[in-house]
């Protein structure tokens, strides 16, 4: 097939990229700037540049393609509302080019914040919580429209070698102060490795029926206890449990991601595809010791 992917380039569309051609599909990646276009090009794929607010290029791409994955998204936190409403728009121009012909629009959400312990594909999610919920709602209306419409709910840590996430940003933050935190008694994260993410996506793309919710999710939750004990170790620094009030002050912005107790099942996902994730988990990984390397 021919795949049109946005957010090619990223930490989750590069794996993508990669695995896709791996497995004989033809690729095109949405490039909004040369070093963009320049990696999704070195990783064997075709170039076609814009960005996510151009919605004739997306319309394009779709057009010209046997599916697309949707995985671009501006991740800017003082701006949710604005990045929401492009990626809305965005969907909406991929879901009406592809009406109708019965090919697969695979977008990303997340399981972070979800209802359910833990919560499973067929939990809904509330789209008065973050926007990008009701986004993934949009989506799947499609399949009323003749689109093979999935939404992929990512483990809010998706890991691995030259992880620049969520899990790099707490190895940042324990450096600069000197200690690895966790908040309380600590919480859960669920978790996947990139390249394990990456085959679920191709097999979405193969054998996921219209209107399909899953998980990317290896570990339905990873205790952020140890996670820090882990972070503590790659840096040889102390640990310590810091109050819920303090959390903001002392990881910024991400405190309040890393304060969620969260768990999430994926064994619906793995039945209908046969899904086997094989690669380390985050514990793992992080022993490995390549987040403390940089």
């Amino acid at each position: 097939m021919r795949i049109f992917v946005t957010g090619a380039s990223g930490w989750i569309g590069s794996a993508v990229t990669a695995e896709l051609l791996a497995a004989g599909h033809q690729v095109v990646g949405l490039a909004r700037s040369d070093a963009a276009a320049a990696t999704v090009a070195n990783l064997g794929a075709e170039v076609r540049r814009g960005t996510l607010d151009d919605l004739d290029a997306l319309r394009a791409g779709a057009a010209d393609s046997d599916g697309v994955v949707h995985l671009g998204y501006n991740h800017d936190f003082s701006r949710m509302a604005d990045a929401a409403q492009t990626d809305l728009a965005a969907i909406t121009a991929l879901g009406e080019t592809l009406a109708g012909s019965d090919r697969p629009l695979l977008i990303a959400s997340g399981v972070a914040g979800l209802p359910g312990n833990p919560v499973t594909e067929r939990d809904s999610a509330d789209p008065s919580g973050h926007p990008r919920m009701a986004n993934a709602l949009a989506a799947l209306a499609f399949a009323e429209r003749g689109v093979r419409t999935g939404v992929i709910r990512f483990a809010p840590t998706v890991h691995g070698d030259g992880d620049y996430g969520f899990v790099s940003v707490l190895v940042g933050v324990a450096r600069e102060r000197g200690v690895s935190a966790y908040i309380g008694e600590g919480g859960s994260w669920p978790a996947v490795h990139r390249l394990d993410a990456a085959a679920l996506v191709r097999l979405a793309l193969d054998k996921a029926p219209a209107a399909s919710v899953l998980h990317a999710v290896a570990e339905q939750g990873v205790p952020t206890k140890e996670i820090a004990e882990a972070i503590g170790r790659g840096l040889d620094l102390p640990v310590k449990s810091i109050p819920a009030e303090e959390a903001v002050a002392h990881f910024g912005w991400i405190g309040p991601f890393f304060g969620l107790d969260s768990h999430a099942s994926s064994d619906y996902t793995r039945e209908l595809l046969s899904w086997t994730p094989t690669h380390p988990g985050l514990l793992a990984d992080l022993d490995a010791g390549s987040y403390f390397k940089r």
